[in-house]
């Protein structure tokens, strides 16, 4: 069953000491791309979620979001460096007296100096963590690839609906084409007859000019090429490993023969039916640009 690249996963954990929540959301992208976005002192996290996530996400622009808060407030405690705070204003202070400026050091000012404040964070448990961390990423990975799922499933039921389309057709041309070689034979004869009235007509000559134009004209060759392309995109259709990539290729091909059997086409009836096979190429096309 094929994925969509576009997903959505939310989950939430509240444990003794943190309560975590982590978003994951991917859209189209040609390979797997990933970036999380974690609170600066948990950056060890960032590698821990790209491999647990690529280990089910195969392509698609794909970003974790992770917030870490502490069930018993911020265990930081932030203390300032006086003895450091007092040497930058007694340095600033000895310039204003220096060079007759004017003293407007403000409490506010004092945040700017380097090194003013110090915080104290206990040391983390990070395998603990990246545990808690994990079992809430993994709930909201099951979300995530249920979401991908549901909408695969729907491109898939979408595709097939064009590809039976197509199929229709193919069917169509396979049935008239003989049939356009027949009535080419039947103007030609009609219109020598006319022109040449009582005189007798090469039935030899005849034949051998709707033959080169049945050749010219003839499209079997495609159309077994596209009743093979079609079996093969039902075929991957059903897959459950990643499958746009191998569908965007067969796509090509199924563009190539119809372009193929429009050149050839010399009625207007397969005109129609080719112009209707490249409008379901070109909506299959932008259906698998979403599809893992």
């Amino acid at each position: 069953m094929p994925r969509s690249m576009t997903g959505y996963g939310r989950a939430v954990r509240k444990t003794d000491t943190h309560e975590i929540t982590v978003e994951i959301k991917a859209v189209n992208h040609r390979f797997f791309e990933f970036a999380a976005k974690v609170p600066r002192q948990y950056s060890f996290l960032e590698e821990k979620l790209k491999k647990l996530i690529s280990s089910e996400v195969n392509r698609g622009k794909t970003e974790a979001y992770v917030s870490i808060v502490s069930v018993n407030g911020p265990e930081e405690k932030i203390a300032p460096n006086v003895e450091i705070i007092k040497s930058y204003i007694d340095a600033l202070r000895s310039i204003c007296a220096e060079l007759y400026l004017k003293d407007d050091l403000s409490l506010s000012q004092v945040f700017r100096i380097p090194d003013a404040f110090t915080v104290d964070k206990p040391e983390e448990d990070e395998e603990k963590l990246w545990d808690e961390v994990r079992l809430t990423a993994e709930e909201a990975l099951s979300a995530f690839i249920s979401m991908r799922t549901v909408e695969g499933e729907k491109l898939k039921n979408d595709i097939l609906i064009k590809v039976d389309e197509i199929e229709k057709n193919v069917g169509f041309i396979e049935e008239r084409s003989p049939e356009v070689t027949k009535e080419y034979f039947t103007r030609l004869y009609n219109k020598l007859s006319e022109l040449l009235e009582d005189k007798s007509i090469d039935e030899q000559r005849l034949l051998t000019e709707a033959a080169i134009f049945s050749d010219k004209t003839a499209v079997d060759e495609e159309i077994v090429r596209l009743k093979s392309h079609i079996s093969q995109y039902r075929e991957i259709l059903e897959k459950s490993e990643p499958i746009g990539k191998r569908l965007d290729f067969l796509i090509q091909e199924f563009n190539r023969e119809v372009n193929t059997i429009g050149s050839k086409c010399n009625d207007l009836e397969i005109t129609k039916r080719v112009l209707d096979m490249k409008n379901c190429v070109e909506k299959i096309r932008e259906q698998i640009q979403n599809i893992e």
